[in-house]
C-alpha cells in the first residue's frame, strides 16, 4: 500500500473495507445467541449479551431471563454498544476521509485515536459480561463461550489493529503523496 500510495484504487479501500468487517462482525456479536452455550449433551444452556436461557432437559422449552435486570448486564451491554457505536462512526469518517481527493493525515490520525476508545469500551463490556456472568447466574453442566463472544473479541482487535494502522499512517505521509526522491542503489564497476 505504502509503495503504490493511496492514490492506488485498490489500495485506497482497504483500511475502509477491513473496518466495514469489523462492523459487520459487531453486528454478528450483538445479534448472536451465542456467547455461553452448554458444551455437552443435554444443551441446557445458552446465553446472549441480552438474555440467558435454559431448560432441564432435552425436550424441555427454554426458560428465558433478561440480562437487563442486573446491572452487571446492562453495563456489559452498554460499554460494548457504545464501542460498536463508535466503530460505525468511525467507519463513516474513515469512508469521507478516503473519499476526498487530498487527504488530510491528521482527520485520518483520529480516526485511529477514536478506534482505541472503541476498542477500549469494546474490551470493557467483553470482560464484565463473562465475570460477573459466571459469578451471578447458576449454570448447570459444562459451558463454554461461544462463537458470538469471539466474533465480540475479533471486533476488539480490529479495533485495536487498524487503530495503530490509523495512526501510523500519517508518518508515511510523504511516500504515500510521493514526494520522496527515489533512491538507486548503484556501485560502479
Amino acid at each position: 500500500m505504502v509503495k503504490y500510495g493511496l492514490d492506488y484504487t485498490r489500495c485506497r479501500w482497504i483500511l475502509p473495507l477491513l473496518l466495514g468487517i469489523g462492523v459487520i462482525f459487531g453486528i454478528i456479536a450483538l445479534a448472536g445467541r451465542g456467547w455461553l452455550e452448554s458444551q455437552t449433551l443435554p444443551y441446557v444452556h445458552r446465553a446472549s449479551l441480552w438474555e440467558s436461557c435454559s431448560r432441564f432437559g432435552p425436550g424441555d422449552e427454554w426458560n428465558c431471563e433478561s440480562l437487563m435486570n442486573y446491572a452487571w448486564g446492562r453495563a456489559a451491554a452498554a460499554t460494548y454498544l457504545v464501542g460498536f457505536l463508535l466503530l460505525v462512526i468511525c467507519f463513516a469518517l474513515a469512508i469521507i476521509a478516503f473519499a476526498i481527493d487530498t487527504l488530510r493525515f491528521n482527520f485520518i490520525r483520529g480516526i485511529g485515536g477514536l478506534l482505541f476508545v472503541a476498542a477500549v469500551f469494546s474490551i470493557m463490556g467483553l470482560v464484565i459480561y463473562p465475570v460477573k456472568f459466571s459469578t451471578e447466574i447458576d449454570m448447570t453442566g459444562i459451558n463454554m463461550f461461544s462463537w458470538a463472544y469471539g466474533f465480540g473479541w475479533t471486533t476488539a482487535i480490529m479495533e485495536i489493529c487498524l487503530g495503530f494502522f490509523f495512526c501510523c499512517l500519517p508518518n508515511y505521509e510523504d511516500q504515500i503523496l510521493g514526494n520522496v526522491k527515489p533512491t538507486y542503489f548503484y556501485s560502479s564497476p
